[in-house]
């Protein structure tokens, strides 16, 4: 696999996976191996400006509201944290604080592994409890929160008070509530925190209550109307209220002091009543927070340290060989089940052959899992060392394991293939992707939905979703589907027909073709029609499709039931076409352009959204292939990088007038 081959995978398994996290608030990934993901994508699209996206998960904050509860607009952004992941990373950003202020004290606090909530309070009483949502918007669950008993419903303040922390599940009440859920024969919550999202955000206020959920409180947020200054005085004035504020801290005064408190706690962690995933790094000086001030992301003057994965041995049992809807084989370790943080741990992902080859695993052998509390962690090697004769080969199939066709490994990939269009496992994981939200995202056809009705013969075709409406009277005899919910499934159908043209490209699912190269190919295109009628060199010159990409849309295109396929959602009424906006000749068209430090006169997202506009390409790191460097205040590394490299630079003042010529 390539490297721009890579990034297009990792940026859709991020998404994916960021999606399941911050949407869903189920996690399919531990936190660790996200993070290894987002390295390994961050590195590989330094070294490829050329592959920019916008859209990828590292140029963007991932976040959004689910309906069902009331949203709530944050009077003050509810940001996340950067991370650091060694004593070297922790020193680094001790070493820029202490050059703002050399008498700083740095706060640690525990990292909690449980939801962000934001509580207010008026005339002593609770008026309202917020999650975090996307940091801007959040859900009101006030009525769930006053079922934990440890928050009080009143404070001995008059004034408006505002303070935000981390509702989690104690170990004990999740351990047993994963043995009632078995009781019940009822799916496992994958981790504490998995189990406190859920129950928050459920709309039974009973299920919250019965679910024992507990609070720490660690931001005062209008902290300065009280006179207060620092964050341990902060906290001891919510302690004083009798918010439940961790006991757990120390304050610092460098990098050494923050290391030593940081390894004492990461040997405690395993014994505390709760789960963390790791520590928190303050400033303690407000005045000097305020100085400091914050990205669009995270704080200036905060970091999160991340301890690193949890390793632990278990057995090999079995490997188990999926089929997704490309056709591409995947192999998954079936585990003798062993319990990480508070999760029992049956499964793990081996990625590919090549990867079980190179780890030389065997069936029945110990092996060590890469695991922090999430759903499906990671094999990362066997222990032959602790074979004891019972091991055997595992043979990597010649067949398909649904239809039988033979397998095949395509050229300059490490994956095989199940290459038969009609493979039941291939359809319905496409019919899957059609429907899912990046693509068609048709409300109420969702995974389980989709399975039942190829089961039932209803569906066994991206046309047959369309043609569903004919057969609602034989929908409408199984049970559990009535007239007014399959209605509203039919009418949710119906509204997908007028989705973009790039949406239908991107769930026709052809290979190599992510949300971004379907935006793009619609944009430029503007039709259906143009763009199945492009040459394949046409197609490759476009900025950031390339060869590999045009020449999967041709082979997709000329396949005589693809072509077949399009005509019929033609005459289903399907959109095939796209406004096509001209993009203005101006001075930074065709230039790939690096935006660091802050801006004074807008966001950094708005001056990505102008210089796209303009015809600019937007990379998120500088190398030869940089055309321009626009900086803010306090610009960093970046821009010693472009003065290496000879990279023009232009100030913001510059800018701004050229922006808006």
């Amino acid at each position: 696999m390539s490297e721009t081959e890579r990034i297009r995978q990792l940026r859709k398994e991020l998404e994916q996976h960021s999606i399941a996290y911050y949407v869903y608030d189920n996690p399919s990934i531990t936190d660790q191996e996200y993070d290894r993901l987002l390295e390994e994508l961050m590195r590989l699209e330094e070294k490829h400006p050329e592959m920019y996206d916008p859209n990828s998960v590292t140029q963007r904050i991932v976040g959004q509201v689910l309906d069902g509860f009331a949203k709530v607009e944050h009077a003050q952004r509810m940001l996340s944290l950067s991370n650091v992941f060694n004593k070297e990373q922790i020193e680094e950003f001790c070493a820029r604080i202490l050059k703002e202020d050399s008498a700083c004290q740095f706060i640690v606090e525990c990292k909690y592994d449980g939801l962000a909530i934001s509580l207010k309070y008026e005339n002593g009483a609770l008026v309202q409890a917020s999650t975090r949502g996307d940091g801007t918007v959040g859900e009101d669950v006030t009525a769930n929160i006053r079922t934990i008993p440890t928050i009080p419903m009143y404070i001995e303040e008059e004034r408006p008070v505002e303070v935000r922390g981390e509702v989690y599940m104690p170990k004990e009440s999740f351990e047993a509530l994963n043995v009632l859920q078995e009781e019940r024969h009822l799916p496992l919550f994958a981790n504490p925190r998995n189990a406190a999202a859920g129950s928050l955000r459920n709309l039974d206020t009973n299920v919250c209550r019965q679910r024992k959920l507990n609070i720490y409180l660690y931001y005062f947020q209008n902290a300065s109307d009280f006179g207060i200054e620092s964050q341990q005085k902060a906290l001891e004035a919510m302690e004083k209220l009798h918010f439940r504020v961790n006991p757990i801290r120390k304050l610092c005064s460098n990098a050494d002091e923050i290391w030593e408190f940081i390894s004492e706690m990461a040997q405690k962690r395993s014994s505390l009543p709760y789960e963390i995933d790791g520590m928190v790094i303050k400033a303690n000086s407000f005045a000097l927070q305020q100085k400091m001030g914050t990205t669009a992301k995270a704080p200036r003057y905060a970091t999160a340290y991340k301890f690193p994965a949890e390793e632990v041995e278990t057995r090999l049992l079995d490997i188990t060989i999926g089929v997704g809807r490309t056709g591409r084989i995947t192999p998954t370790a079936v585990l003798e089940p062993v319990r990480v943080a508070g999760t029992l741990v049956s499964a793990a992902t081996l990625h590919n052959r090549d990867r079980i080859e190179s780890y030389d695993l065997k069936i029945n052998d110990k092996v060590l899992i890469d695991k922090a509390g999430d759903i499906i962690p990671e094999v990362i090697k066997a222990l032959p060392e602790k074979r004891d004769g019972t091991q055997r080969d595992f043979v990597w199939p010649e067949f398909c394991p649904v239809c039988s066709s033979r397998l095949e490994r395509l050229e300059g990939e490490a994956d095989y293939y199940c290459i038969n269009p009609d493979c039941p496992a291939r359809v319905v994981e496409s019919l899957i992707h059609f429907v899912s939200r990046d693509a068609m995202n048709i409300d109420g056809l969702g995974d389980k939905k989709i399975q039942q009705f190829h089961e039932w013969h209803l569906i066994n075709s991206i046309e047959d979703i369309y043609r569903l409406k004919e057969k609602k009277d034989e929908l409408l005899s199984h049970k559990g589907y009535s007239e007014k919910g399959v209605d509203k499934l039919l009418d949710n159908i119906e509204k997908s027909k007028q989705n973009s043209l790039a949406k239908l490209l991107f769930g026709l699912g052809i290979r190599q073709v992510g949300s971004k190269a379907a935006s793009i190919l619609a944009a430029h295109f503007g039709s259906m029609d143009a763009l199945m009628a492009a040459r394949e060199q046409e197609i490759a010159d476009i900025k950031f499709i390339g060869k590999v990409c045009a020449r999967s849309i041709r082979d997709f295109f000329e396949g005589p039931d693809n072509a077949r396929l399009i005509e019929h959602l033609k005459e289903l009424g399907l959109n095939m076409t796209e406004e096509v906006h001209e993009t203005r000749e101006t001075p930074f068209t065709g230039k790939t352009v690096v935006l660091t430090g802050t801006l004074q006169n807008m966001g950094r997202s708005e001056a990505k959204k102008l210089l796209e506009e303009a015809g600019a390409s937007v990379s998120g790191s500088v190398s030869k292939k940089t055309d321009l460097v626009i900086a803010g205040e306090n610009a960093g590394s970046k821009l010693t990088k472009a003065r290496e490299l000879g990279v023009p630079v232009m100030d913001e003042e510059q800018f701004m007038k050229e922006i808006r010529l």
